[in-house]
């Protein structure tokens, strides 16, 4: 080789070094991929988020309603399973009626008679609970915010891959007070949690409680029924409902009564006890009160399905979660991929405060006021064993 060619070959060398050295880097996490994923009927955009971590679990969460449409969760092979039910296009989220994944407000859980008083004023909200004729309101009303379009995009977060969802209700929405600005953090951390951080400001005085309507299915979605899932929630109390489905008030024990989970037991050992409580749910479907549930984070629900070893732990800052066994699921819902969605096949832990405490001035007070921030979390940690 001639010294000309030999200098030639190094100048191409450093030119190509040179490009990659200079070569700007990529913007964004890897680990959070957005995509399309249809449109409202009015033409609006719905986004699709994935978030991704280190150990290969994944989760997708869409625009609309901020539903969490998969998460896939390893087992004790390490074989990974969608755990959470839901539909495979954006037309069956709109048409759903259960609330598949979706983010709830401006107010989880029952409303009795859809009305309340704040500040010597009564608030009438369109009445949605229970049936043909109903007489409540549940999660917020029709237009609930699991129905509406929020706003995403990516946010920097230590803890894993996150999207932030912003939603600004307006003042009269679902006949609730004030303008009120909420945003949703989902977090997938490194340790396999789904962790969800609410916010929410107003400028009126006003009433919110928001949750998140993941049903679960540790075997898998639409894999048979949950009964045999075993189930420990950390609570001596639950708020006993009437015929409606709405708290009398009461703060009754959970000793001796089939909603005692103390210790781990099947969900369907005492589901179908002749228990009055029991008849009005059709199953569970009650606010359990967590032992040491106000102020910091604290475990209060661990879930274990014994032919997967998966095991679902809820942590949360809340002071009540209820528990529902998918006691309305009856088999005419063809979810994603077709399977069939029958009675008793998912159940969903919603993390909360209590169903009507605008009308029970006894429980845990659910007002916002202007100047002052709603914020709290919950996580969601997946493992197997």
């Amino acid at each position: 080789m001639t010294l000309r060619a030999l200098y030639a070959g190094f100048a191409v060398s450093a030119l190509t070094f040179a490009c990659f050295a200079q070569a700007p880097p990529k913007k964004g996490n890897p680990l959070v991929k957005k995509q399309a994923y249809g449109q409202m009927p009015d033409g609006a955009a719905v986004d699709l988020y994935t978030l991704t971590n280190a150990n290969g679990m994944e989760i997708h969460i869409i625009t609309y309603g901020g539903i969490v449409t998969s998460l896939m969760a390893p087992d004790r092979a390490g074989k990974l399973a969608d755990v959470v039910l839901g539909m495979d296009t954006l037309a069956g989220y709109l048409a759903d009626t259960q609330h598949f994944g979706a983010l709830i407000g401006r107010y989880g859980n029952r409303i009795g008679n859809g009305q309340f008083r704040l500040d010597g004023q009564v608030f009438t909200l369109p009445k949605n609970d229970p049936g043909d004729k109903p007489q409540n309101t549940l999660h917020g009303g029709p237009g609930g915010f699991d129905h509406r379009l929020w706003k995403g995009a990516e946010t920097p977060n230590a803890d894993g891959p996150s999207v932030l969802l912003t939603y600004v209700s307006k003042d009269g929405e679902m006949g609730f007070p004030g303008t009120l600005t909420a945003k949703v953090i989902y977090t997938l951390t490194k340790k396999n949690e789904l962790r969800i951080d609410y916010s929410a400001t107003t400028d009126k005085d006003t009433v919110v409680n928001l949750t998140n309507h993941s049903y679960f299915n540790l075997a898998g979605a639409g894999e048979g029924d949950i009964l045999q899932h075993q189930l420990t929630i950390g609570a001596d109390r639950f708020t006993p409902v009437n015929a409606g489905l709405i708290p009398t008030g009461e703060l009754k024990a959970v000793q001796g009564t089939p909603f005692d989970f103390n210790k781990a037991t099947a969900i369907g050992a005492r589901i179908d006890d002749p228990d009055q409580q029991l008849k009005y749910g059709r199953g569970y479907d009650h606010n359990y009160v967590i032992n040491k549930g106000m102020g910091g984070l604290t475990k209060c629900v661990e879930v274990y399905e014994p032919k997967s070893g998966r095991v679902l732990e809820v942590s949360t800052t809340e002071p009540g979660v209820q528990f529902y066994t998918g006691n309305f699921l009856d088999g005419k819902i063809h979810g994603k991929g077709g399977k069939v969605y029958g009675f008793r096949g998912a159940l969903c832990l919603e993390t909360q405060h209590f169903p009507d405490s605008p009308n029970k001035p006894s429980f845990p007070s659910t007002e916002l006021k202007p100047g002052h921030t709603y914020h709290t979390v919950t996580v969601y940690r997946f493992s197997a064993r």
